[in-house]
């Protein structure tokens, strides 16, 4: 109750005119369980970027871990490997031109199985 996600705070904030126009790129956004359990955030991310002006890609699954889960893509990685690749084959068909998270773990576990770039939410905001 004494501290909030990033996403929260920013949501309070209106966005400069400059970043709130309309724009080409379409985003999947994979919400990390980081965000989703931990933190019980729900389409916040999701309603800033929409709000910025960035187009959503929705995909199938998009709720389940990317196999990232702090030390399991490493202790675990086979399993992990074949969550990542599963979220990726599900995002793919929607044509992103960037994968967006709120996890830097997923971030990087993400980026290591595509070439569309991975980045997190807040940089796609001061681009």
């Amino acid at each position: 109750a004494l501290s909030l996600d990033l996403s929260e705070v920013v949501a309070r904030e209106p966005l400069p005119a400059a970043k709130a126009k309309p724009t080409d790129t379409r985003v999947a956004f994979h919400p990390p369980c980081s965000l989703q359990h931990g933190q019980q955030v729900h389409g916040q991310v999701e309603a800033i970027l929409e709000r910025s002006g960035r187009q959503l890609v929705a995909f199938p699954e998009a709720h389940l871990c990317c196999g990232s889960a702090g030390t399991y893509s490493i202790l675990q990685k086979t399993m992990a490997e074949k969550l990542r690749d599963r979220k990726l084959e599900n995002i793919q068909p929607g044509e992103p031109d960037v994968i967006a998270t709120a996890n830097i773990g997923c971030l990087l576990h993400l980026q290591s199985g595509t070439a569309t770039p991975v980045k997190h939410w807040v940089e796609l905001l001061v681009q």
